[in-house]
């Protein structure tokens, strides 16, 4: 008997969503098939499935120990966040060649179904740094006997949802500094900054709308710009490892000595990049606006506004928000008390002498609506509210009542 041989070996997923790229969040349950085709028949002892999530940190460092030794120090952490395996066809035991429990598989494409559930607990959200990664994959493993096992594997990636539409994102975000610049025994007049974005959380696509004030008094030509940043934290053995990377930037005009720049809400896009990483133990992930003034042969003067970028993004009503706060432009940086709000008008500007007097007459179509309770209704329609004061204007009706109280409860 001449056997077949396996022509392709492949997972595929079920994707949720209408891009057909496999996304998942805690809680979710991942499903697919394992793709077998094959030419003539093989007989296979098992098919498995081997589902892993983790979170993995690594450098390198280069230490002296003397004068001519030198040494490479080793960095390195783990974090698993899922881990499930399954059998497809077959059993366990796949250590032994015995010709018995072989399943056979006929000429053709073959799918076999797996599916999983993904921890309910925040898992990391898939990323690739320069010292450390967040990986999920399904690997399957098809055993044949007398032959090495076949092996393929396939990523997917997990999204741990952030909610930008929390009041704590939703805040304002500023910041003011200023600099005097000093060169040997002169100095010069202060650069001033202040800077401001109507909140803390955003999703990439969107754009940042950034109000600033830049004043120059210093001898020198400055430059405002603004940029933002993302910042990859590295942990493992008790050491700390950072990387800063540029997102996105912009520049404005040249500001001469004795001049003003404001922007009434410059816009910076954010382009497509990794949610922020906040809630794993050995990676972090987080992104800054930096507004600063470039000022030459001196440290710039620079804002650091913290941001988070988020995986749901800003609903309907947030955004009116928003648009209230970006209005308000600059007035952040002086905001007094309003002013006492003016009287209500008078009884007599509402309602005239003349429209009162009308109303005392009772119509006579009404005639059979007469009772006390229509009169007392239409004697007080038009009549002014009693004025407001202090002191009781009937201080013996008031204390005749209180009397008749105390006497209709015994128990006090």
């Amino acid at each position: 008997m001449v056997l077949g041989k396996v022509k392709s070996f492949t997972v595929s997923y079920d994707c949720l969503n209408d891009s057909n790229v496999p996304v998942f969040s805690s809680g979710d349950c991942v499903s697919g098939r394992v793709i077998i085709e094959v030419t003539g028949e093989i007989r296979v002892k098992s098919l498995k499935i081997h589902a892993k999530g983790f979170a993995k940190v690594r450098w390198t460092e280069s230490r002296n120990a003397g004068s001519n030794t030198a040494y490479t120090q080793n960095y390195t952490e783990e974090v698993e966040y899922l881990n499930h395996k399954d059998i497809l066809i077959g059993h366990e035991r796949d250590d032994d060649n015995s010709e018995e429990g072989l399943t056979t598989i006929h000429s053709g494409r073959h799918e076999y179904a797996f599916s999983l559930e993904l921890p309910q607990t925040p898992l990391a959200t898939s990323f690739e740094g320069k010292h450390g990664s967040v990986r999920y994959w399904v690997k399957a493993e098809l055993h044949r006997p007398w032959l090495l096992p076949m092996k393929t594997k396939k990523e997917f990636t997990v999204f741990e949802h952030i909610d930008i539409n929390t009041p704590l994102l939703l805040s304002p975000q500023a910041g003011t500094k200023d600099k005097t610049l000093c060169c040997w025994f002169c100095t010069s007049g202060p650069i001033s900054l202040s800077a401001k974005i109507e909140r803390k959380g955003y999703t990439p696509g969107e754009s940042i709308q950034i109000f600033a004030e830049i004043e120059n008094c210093s001898s020198r030509m400055v430059v405002p710009k603004a940029a933002i940043y993302q910042t990859q934290t590295f942990y493992a053995k008790g050491k700390m490892k950072d990387v800063k990377q540029l997102v996105a930037n912009l520049r404005g005009e040249s500001l001469s000595s004795g001049k003003t720049e404001t922007w009434n809400g410059k816009m910076l896009k954010i382009p497509p990049v990794s949610p922020s990483i906040l809630d794993c133990s050995i990676i972090r992930v987080e992104y800054s606006l930096m507004v600063y003034v470039d000022i030459p042969g001196a440290i710039n003067l620079s804002l650091n506004l913290p941001l988070v970028i988020g995986t749901i993004p800003l609903h309907p009503f947030g955004s009116r928000t928003s648009s209230v706060s970006s209005q308000c432009s600059m007035s952040w940086l002086g905001m007094g008390l309003p002013e006492r709000p003016e009287a209500p008008p008078s009884y007599a500007e509402i309602v005239t002498e003349e429209q009162r007097q009308s109303c005392l007459d009772v119509p006579a179509a009404r005639e059979e609506l007469d009772g006390p309770l229509f009169a007392y209704i239409h004697e007080f329609r038009f009549q002014p509210p009693p004025l407001y004061s202090e002191i009781d204007p009937n201080p013996d009706h008031a204390s005749r009542t209180e009397e008749r109280r105390l006497d209709a409860c015994p128990s006090r």
